[in-house]
């Protein structure tokens, strides 16, 4: 990671690379080495950005929207240009296996450019006699994106795609742990965007306030914690920022007796520990009928013994460490809990000392309802099976929940499956599968999950508010 340490990671701003007085340091996961530092963005940084991304946006608005269009695909373009550099760095801040970097920066590639096809609709509201009146969708003006570090260039991409097209302009803010990738990837944009349509700056805590709560913001597009995105609600409302929330989820797999356990147990299995199980959508509670409880639980804990957990950057590693300190001390204390409690494990239990934030895949079997390990959303490598025999009473446990992000569904009778979905209370359903999220559909999140919606037609218009023109027509 030496070449890592010797380069320069600076901010975006005004089309200008950036540094600070003040840095940070970037932790390797599965070293805890430092990697890199990058700039610490104070409020007259930030404020430069914003005057920047302001500044920028008549221009920008202005732009013929095939232009835009074809920006979003120089940044596709740009993506998979450059997939080798920016999966080794990702890898290197994230901890995730160099395979799975290079699949994040590849759909990242992808998705952008699915983006930079859709349009946004125009609605002849009334053609009466006299009068016709025409709605259409304008921009916000600066939008402010916040971004998370399980999947940094992608749910980035989630931000800059659909606001770049819609013709605002951006201040963009990555996790101050996977900071490295977005600021390489605004280096190469440096010189084929106009000078402030994109602004990347980086810094710790204080930085995400200083923008939630900055007067020339517009819009808030933030991924993250429901208790973290109930504070950008309430410092939001100064101005009355627009806001898409896209929150935590503690999503239920439900597996009916029918089910195939070995067409599912694979599938099953990555749709809980996919990305270390740092995932916003992956399936945190698995409730399994009692006909096949047994034959998957061991298929589960058969794959889970198979798994190699180690260092992103080695050939051979499948899931890699959890991300940060903090977030590794969560899920030890879910698994010391377990424990001290007196849960059975079907994998794991004991989280090794040793150099990095490893902890082996965790299967807990059968835990009472009001566990921790079931109560509390992990975003780590833990998951309970929990056994059922009335399929009324596992919906209802599935539902009885504060989130409402994802859900799926597992059986043999696809009847059978869509009829217990419609049942679920959440943005999401799968059958047969989880996590696969497409720009195509809408991706939103119910009851504490979220509020406004990412994806599809109406992730696009999340970025516009509507503008109706009347106008008098010859009768």
């Amino acid at each position: 990671m030496a070449s890592l340490a010797d380069s320069a990671f600076a901010m975006l701003i005004n089309g200008c690379a950036v540094d600070a007085s003040q840095t940070i340091a970037v932790v390797n996961p599965a070293t805890e080495a430092v990697v890199a530092q990058v700039p610490d963005c104070d409020e007259a940084g930030l404020n430069a950005a914003v005057r920047a991304a302001r500044g920028a946006f008549p221009g920008w608005r202005d732009t013929p929207y095939a232009q835009r269009q074809a920006a979003l695909r120089t940044i596709g373009a740009t993506l998979a240009a450059h997939v080798d550099e920016l999966a080794a760095i990702l890898t290197a801040e994230q901890g995730k296996p160099l395979a799975a970097a290079m699949g994040e920066i590849q759909a990242a590639a992808w998705w952008i450019g699915v983006v930079a096809e859709q349009e946004l609709p125009v609605h002849v509201s009334e053609d009466l006699p006299g009068q016709r009146s025409v709605t259409r969708h304008v921009p916000l003006g600066v939008v402010g994106a916040i971004v998370p570090w399980n999947f940094p260039l992608l749910l980035a991409i989630w931000k800059i795609g659909p606001a770049l097209l819609t013709g605002n302009t951006l201040v963009l803010k990555p996790s101050p742990f996977t900071p490295l990738a977005t600021l390489r990837l605004g280096a190469l944009l440096r010189d084929l965007l106009p000078p402030g349509v994109l602004n990347i700056v980086t810094g710790g805590d204080a930085l995400g306030p200083l923008m939630t709560r900055h007067l020339d913001i517009d819009k808030i597009s933030f991924t993250g914690s429901t208790a973290t995105g109930r504070r950008v609600m309430e410092s939001a409302s100064a101005n009355l920022k627009r806001l898409t929330l896209e929150l935590g989820g503690n999503d239920a797999a439900i597996i009916l007796d029918d089910a195939d356990v070995d067409a599912i147990a694979e599938p099953l299995f990555w749709a809980c520990f996919a990305n270390s199980g740092q995932v916003c959508v992956a399936a945190k509670r698995v409730y399994v009928h009692d006909a096949v409880y047994d034959r998957l639980a061991a298929a589960l804990a058969d794959i889970a013994a198979r798994m190699t957990v180690g260092d992103g950057a080695v050939d051979g590693s499948q899931l890699g460490p959890v991300q940060n300190r903090a977030q590794y001390d969560r899920v030890c204390a879910l698994i010391a809990d377990s424990v001290a409690a007196g849960h059975r494990f079907l994998a794991g239990g004991d989280v090794p000392d040793g150099q990095g934030y490893f902890i082996p895949v965790t299967i807990v079997d059968n835990p009472p309802n009001d566990a921790r390990v079931v109560q509390e959303e992990a975003f780590g490598p833990v998951v309970p099976l929990i056994r059922y025999t009335d399929l009324d009473d596992a919906i209802a446990r599935a539902n009885d929940c504060d989130y409402g992000l994802g859900g799926s569904v597992w059986s043999s009778d696809m009847d059978r499956a869509q009829a217990v979905a419609a049942r679920m209370e959440t943005g999401t359903v799968w059958i047969n599968s989880a996590q696969g999220l497409s720009p195509f559909a809408a991706f939103a999140g119910h009851k504490q999950s979220g509020l406004g919606v990412e994806n599809g037609p109406d992730g696009l218009l999340e970025f516009t508010t509507p503008q109706s023109v009347y106008q008098p027509v010859a009768g």
